[in-house]
């Protein structure tokens, strides 16, 4: 120490605390979490918090989309199906039922031709006439029973084997619109497609009512689907390619 000299000639002291303009060291000018990085409020937004560029995942509807194929439940507000219009489905139902109609003749025809040659042989001279007659009647009534059974089981195939496999009858793909999972958009299956075409038929029994009810009852359908009952027991609806 110089002679007459004070121990600090400007009056600073020693050990400046806080409150002289003089940080004291070690000391980070903003709260510093562990890591060195800065605390929440200081304009140093955390990582993972939505609004600074670091989106969470969450529910549909809070801006975060789920994975999934776009339209079916996958991205809220994204391109979804165009559900095929009752317009289009009544037009594949018609060309399937004039189809059917036209191998109805034809086997009709076929079958019943021989049974009805066998009543024009009938002696109406001969002591057996009756007989005769009521054998071909029994005839007759036989062929047609076969008829409406191999037609029953066409209808099976055709309609639950093209849906589930190929996604829709002649008809429906004649018209441009196929059946779909309503989950995936995928194609039905042999399951859902058997279920698909069931209910129809359970309602035919009652004299037609039912099965009719079936096919108009996506008029009813509040969700913008127009699922009938037989698409809402199966999980499909009918889309337009």
């Amino acid at each position: 120490m110089a002679f007459g000299a004070p121990d600090n000639p400007y009056g600073q002291p020693q050990n400046p605390q806080q409150g002289y303009g003089y940080p004291q060291q070690g000391q980070p000018p903003y709260p510093q979490a562990p890591g060195g990085v800065p605390q929440q409020g200081y304009g140093y937004p955390q990582q993972g918090q939505p609004g600074y560029g670091y989106p969470e995942q969450g529910p549909p509807g809070y801006g975060y989309p789920q994975q999934g194929p776009p339209g079916y439940g996958g991205y809220p507000g994204g391109p979804g199906p165009r559900v095929a219009s009752m317009g289009r489905r009544f037009g594949a139902r018609a060309i399937d039922a004039a189809a059917f109609l036209v191998i109805y003749v034809v086997l009709g025809f076929i079958g019943v031709a021989g049974s009805v040659g066998s009543a024009a042989d009938c002696d109406p001279n001969a002591a057996d006439y009756q007989s005769c007659m009521n054998n071909a009647t029994s005839d007759i009534a036989a062929k047609f029973g076969a008829v409406i059974g191999v037609l029953a089981v066409i209808g099976l195939l055709y309609e639950w084997l093209m849906t589930g496999l190929v996604g829709g009858t002649l008809g429906k793909l004649a018209v441009g619109i196929r059946v779909v999972k309503a989950d995936t958009g995928q194609k039905p299956g042999l399951g859902a497609s058997f279920i698909r075409w069931i209910i129809p038929l359970v309602g035919g029994l009652v004299c037609g009512i039912g099965q009719l009810l079936v096919y108009l009852s996506p008029f009813w359908d509040k969700s913008g689907r127009q699922q009938g009952w037989h698409d809402k027991a199966a999980s499909t609806m009918v889309i337009q390619n």
